[in-house]
């Protein structure tokens, strides 16, 4: 039942300490301002009962029944007489009429009792006696809005704006803690992908402007140490091609026949080694991603390796144009039929098609197929089968480098049984215009 996000989590914490604090606020005031109300109440009572009382001994018998009827028709007071079967429906048990009993017990005699109503008439009914050697007792009926106090409507519009702006600000401050935050996620997950994030903004609280500044140097250092592996990488392979060139030359100027064809393939593979380093160097700089029609340059693909004498069989259905960098991923496409033409012989099928909002690059062989459990494991550098170790020629870095290029473009890699038998590897992209 807990939200997901920080953002969220942070404004439901702060709002529910807003409207408990304000609920505590309450229930203080509340408790705090029973007894106060109670004694003057209670006050206001007794001095209509000590006025009623001194009106009736100070006012002629004739006059009385005029006096009861100045008061009623003034001042909202009416006075009867308690009769024994009277309906009595007693006030609230509560700790404001049981206060409001006890400071009218002290002013006006412990034979003082308060009703809610009499009879059916409801009201703030309140018993005296003229004397209080007199038996004969009255019912003095105040308006019920003397015992009760509500909080008035503006009371009550003032607190829900201050409990409207408290959450305001609540919801800034979450925000204000989330939003570095998000910038922060977005920025690792394009480190993640191999991208350069912009700088993030090193402002704002001390600890998460030096954790945007330990970011920032972080992301600065790894751009730096990718430059200087691409370079590393680079001059190696062109230190390199240089003698190989010439030892090719020099074969086919002095060595035997017999063996020229096996020195030329040594350089050849040597080559090819030197190559798959570079692709490996290169998947994640050095170009822009482009709006693309994919099933042009697969149809392209698929064309160059027929014409290489491989057995490719296209099925390319109607694909979307979409955002990608078509050279990391024609060289993708190329190392997987290549490793499919190496290991799995036979027919070859790519197919490509739009399935649940991705477009799924497959390629199927008739090989051996892989082992589940050391799928992961060949996506690594470096890695190849134990049955592959002794004739293969390659780095073990064709899956790695389709892979870091997945993963460039927010996509992923899967190796998964051929349901006619071998492998299929499928290259999941995500639909992005």
């Amino acid at each position: 039942m807990m939200p997901r996000t920080l953002l969220a989590r942070t404004f439901m914490l702060l709002a529910m300490l807003v409207l408990l604090t304000t609920a505590g606020w309450l229930s203080l005031f509340r408790y705090i301002d029973a007894e106060p109300r109670a004694r003057e109440i209670a006050q206001l009572a007794a001095s209509a009962v000590n006025l009623i009382r001194a009106s009736l001994f100070a006012a002629a018998p004739d006059k009385r029944l005029g006096l009861f009827t100045e008061f009623s028709t003034r001042e909202g007071v009416r006075l009867l007489p308690a009769e024994p079967e009277d309906k009595i429906e007693a006030m609230p048990d509560s700790r404001f009429f049981r206060l409001l009993q006890r400071e009218l017990n002290a002013r006006l005699g412990d034979h003082t009792r308060i009703a809610a109503s009499v009879d059916g008439v409801p009201g703030f009914w309140v018993s005296f006696r003229l004397d209080d050697a007199d038996e004969e007792e009255y019912w003095l009926v105040l308006p019920r809005e003397r015992a009760t106090r509500d909080f008035a409507r503006h009371w009550l519009a003032w607190g829900l704006l201050a409990v409207v702006l408290a959450l305001a600000v609540a919801w800034l401050i979450a925000s204000r803690i989330s939003r570095p935050l998000k910038a922060m996620a977005r920025s690792a997950e394009a480190v993640g992908r191999g991208q350069t994030p912009a700088p993030l903004p090193e402002d704002g609280a001390e600890e998460l402007s030096r954790l945007a500044v330990a970011f920032n140097t972080m992301a600065a250092d790894l751009e730096r140490h990718e430059k200087d592996r691409s370079e590393v990488l680079a001059g190696i392979s062109h230190d390199l091609r240089t003698p190989l060139t010439r030892l090719r030359l020099e074969a086919e100027m002095s060595v035997a026949d017999s063996a020229r064809q096996a020195v030329v393939a040594d350089i050849e593979q040597m080559e090819a080694v030197i190559s798959q380093f570079m692709d490996y160097a290169r998947t994640e700089s050095g170009e822009a991603a482009v709006a693309t029609d994919l099933g042009a340059l697969l149809s392209s693909i698929a064309e160059r390796q027929r014409s290489v004498g491989h057995a490719l069989t296209a099925v390319i259905e109607t694909l979307p144009e979409i955002v990608l960098r078509p050279k990391a991923i024609t060289r993708a496409v190329t190392n997987l039929i290549d490793n499919a033409v190496k290991y799995g012989g036979g027919e070859i099928t790519l197919s490509a098609a739009t399935v649940d909002g991705e477009i799924w690059l497959e390629i199927k062989d008739r090989g051996p197929g892989v082992p589940a459990d050391e799928i992961e494991r060949l996506k690594r550098p470096f890695t190849r089968l134990e049955n592959a170790r002794t004739d293969a020629t390659g780095t073990g870095l064709g899956l790695a480098i389709v892979e870091r290029i997945a993963r460039l473009h927010e996509g992923r890699l899967d190796l998964l049984p051929n349901p006619g038998g071998g492998l299929l590897v499928r290259l999941v992209l995500p639909i992005r215009p």
